[in-house]
């Protein structure tokens, strides 16, 4: 074997073996994410919070929860007492899927980092033998909502975790009625510590679900044209 083909022999391999790794990142996101989707399933928020790394973050419906404690003060202290008062993990009678699926996953060429972006469609309610069990909830009966997730994901020394979670929820409706008879909703907070369980911060004005239909950025270019994909005018869209 001449030393030129050694050589390529040598770049060759490691070319593959850098692909490779690549490869095991972009499965390990996904599984990441999708375990995710399965902990939300039944409340356990948690082993939710402990998917995340100690600076991660969550932005969630224009507001920002910074940190571990940001982190824990939205699926603990927020979600966790509206959803099961306080108890980590299913009631009975309460329905709260969150299956993710049609991910598009962008792993940094040092296999330390990672995006993705991700579909849920939500599927919740409260079953009629569980309304007395449930004191104030009484309405929560049956809805869908879809959202999309545009995530930054960690390696921390060979564990992947959430950097931060961006989760915009598209589109609500009930389901007797339906989105399409579903008045637009908004999601107003109030920054911690004047709300025990509110964000860190607030961006932007009130948060809107369809029919506002703007573009949620993709953290990737055009596969073909290597352009940014965006809205040619997203006040022309929402009233169109």
């Amino acid at each position: 074997m001449s030393l030129d083909t050694a050589t390529d022999v040598a770049a060759r391999v490691e070319e593959l073996a850098h692909r490779m790794s690549i490869l095991e990142a972009q499965q390990a996101v996904r599984r990441l994410q999708h375990q995710y989707g399965y902990y939300l399933d039944k409340c356990l928020y948690q082993e939710v919070v402990d998917l995340f790394a100690d600076d991660g973050e969550v932005n969630f419906c224009g507001a920002r929860f910074i940190g571990k404690a940001g982190v824990r003060r939205l699926y603990v202290g927020r979600f966790r007492q509206r959803f099961t008062a306080d108890l980590n993990g299913p009631r009975f009678g309460f329905l709260l899927d969150h299956p993710q699926h049609q991910d598009v996953i962008t792993v940094a060429e040092d296999g330390l980092s990672a995006k993705g972006r991700f579909r849920s469609l939500m599927q919740a309610g409260l079953h009629e033998d569980a309304k007395d069990t449930f004191p104030g909830h009484a309405s929560m009966e049956q809805w869908w909502e879809g959202g999309i997730y545009e995530n930054e994901y960690v390696n921390d020394g060979g564990v992947w975790k959430f950097k931060v979670l961006n989760y915009r929820p598209v589109w609500h409706g009930e389901y007797s009625t339906g989105w399409a008879h579903q008045r637009p909703m908004q999601m107003n907070f109030e920054t911690y510590p004047d709300d025990p369980t509110g964000p860190d911060e607030i961006r932007g004005p009130g948060y809107e679900f369809f029919p506002n239909t703007e573009v949620f950025p993709f953290h990737y270019p055009h596969p073909v044209t290597g352009e940014t994909v965006t809205s040619e005018d997203d006040e022309a869209a929402r009233h169109a």
